[in-house]
């Protein structure tokens, strides 16, 4: 006998067949996530494993190279030599008119085993950021470099830029005598020496050149990226060690400054400034018996201040610069005794009676010419005397009023 079915097993089997496909593509679908999900997770740790061996490998190449420049070197190698810069001038300095028949220039640059890449951004950025007839020409002076790719690698490269030249000094003479090579056989009125690891910004060099049109005896500085902000100026501290230091407010108050107005700077830096090819030589140039590196930028500031001039930095000259914890090449000399002597040198010719502050500061042991020779002094005494230069004091007086300078000796050292 036949029996109906009962309408729940109806309703079940009418349930089942309707939902089945749905259960179905719930199902797999949870398996396909699950599966992707699974995916996703390995992927993530592979990558995560490739990103600390790309970590790690960077790292390794940083450092290994880090020695051929004592700054990060890999790092360099990826940047563009011809790469865009931001323009970090104050906004007014893009309104400063200057007058259009300014003094033409002449680059130098002057380098020892410098990182190639360093090299070519710093040259390309004069060519890219400096008026053509402004620029009459950058000298590259080699102070006897080690490295095959600063030889014949360079010229070739070099040679794509007519206003591009190369002196190679046949021995290594230090920086001070291989800016005073450039000097001597360059065609532009205005000189301006730049290191060879920096970066020019948008329109470094007219107000430069404006400051040395206004008066010949003005040395105008660039603001140095980084290290001197707004207000800032170059100073020395006893023993004649170079550091940095904001204006006085009392200064700015009383010339009622703004951030675009050119600051009186006592000391430069010295490795970035433009100075009257004439007047530079007239000065005497740098003293040609200070070695290597070291005391250049007081011997300088001192000339230029007390024989008529006046250092500035133009906060509308922008120069970034790579600051490094130590020289990558070696002095031919022992550096510190190179640096003591340069140090003396300056001392004994511009320092007046204040010597005796330089040398109580931890330099007594120079006195003895038996332990250190600092060369024959006659020439820059007779020439301070031919340029009728004004005393140590007079500097302290009218350039540098709030430099600490004790006077009182005791048993060899200074109190102040």
């Amino acid at each position: 006998q036949y029996t109906m079915p009962t309408c729940n097993f109806i309703y079940f089997f009418l349930l089942t067949f309707f939902l089945l496909p749905f259960y179905l593509i719930v199902y797999f679908s949870l398996v396909i996530f699950l599966k992707l999900l699974l995916c996703f997770h390995l992927i993530y740790l592979r990558n995560r494993c490739v990103f600390r061996c790309i970590t790690v490998f960077i790292t390794q190449e940083v450092m290994k190279r880090w020695n051929e420049g004592h700054f990060n070197v890999y790092l360099s190698d990826q940047i563009p030599v011809d790469r865009a810069v931001p323009d970090t001038r104050p906004e007014t300095c893009a309104q400063n008119l200057v007058h259009n028949d300014l003094p033409t220039t002449t680059v130098i640059f002057c380098f020892v085993d410098e990182v190639w890449s360093t090299l070519l951004r710093s040259v390309h950025s004069v060519l890219n950021r400096s008026p053509p007839h402004l620029l009459k020409e950058i000298i590259l002076v080699d102070d006897a470099s080690t490295k095959d790719y600063l030889k014949e690698q360079l010229d070739e490269y070099m040679s794509q830029f007519p206003r591009v030249r190369i002196i190679r000094l046949k021995e290594r003479q230090g920086l001070i005598r291989a800016r005073l090579a450039g000097a001597a056989v360059a065609k532009g009125e205005v000189l301006t020496f730049l290191d060879s690891h920096i970066e020019c910004n948008v329109g470094w060099l007219e107000p430069l050149l404006e400051r040395v049109y206004l008066d010949r005896k003005k040395v105008p500085c660039p603001v140095i990226e980084v290290i001197s902000d707004k207000d800032m100026r170059g100073i020395f501290k006893w023993p004649l060690v170079f550091g940095w230091s904001p204006v006085p407010e009392d200064v700015i108050k009383k010339n009622n400054m703004k951030v675009t107005d050119p600051i009186r700077c006592p000391v430069m830096a010295g490795g970035l400034f433009s100075i009257d090819k004439k007047y530079f030589f007239e000065l005497g140039a740098y003293d040609p018996g200070l070695d290597v590196w070291g005391g250049e930028n007081m011997e300088i500031s001192f000339k230029i201040w007390m024989c008529g001039g006046e250092i500035e930095i133009i906060p509308c000259s922008r120069v970034g610069h790579i600051f490094r914890g130590q020289n990558p090449y070696k002095f031919p000399k022992d550096r510190q005794k190179t640096v003591e002597r340069n140090l003396a040198r300056v001392a004994e010719v511009w320092l007046d009676e204040y010597k005796d502050l330089f040398y109580g500061h931890g330099y007594q042991h120079l006195l003895d010419r038996k332990v250190i020779d600092i060369g024959n002094l006659t020439e820059q005494i007779e020439l301070r005397k031919k340029l009728k230069c004004k005393s140590f004091k007079w500097y302290l007086d009218n350039v540098f009023p709030d430099m600490d300078t004790p006077v009182v000796k005791a048993e060899g050292l200074v109190c102040g």
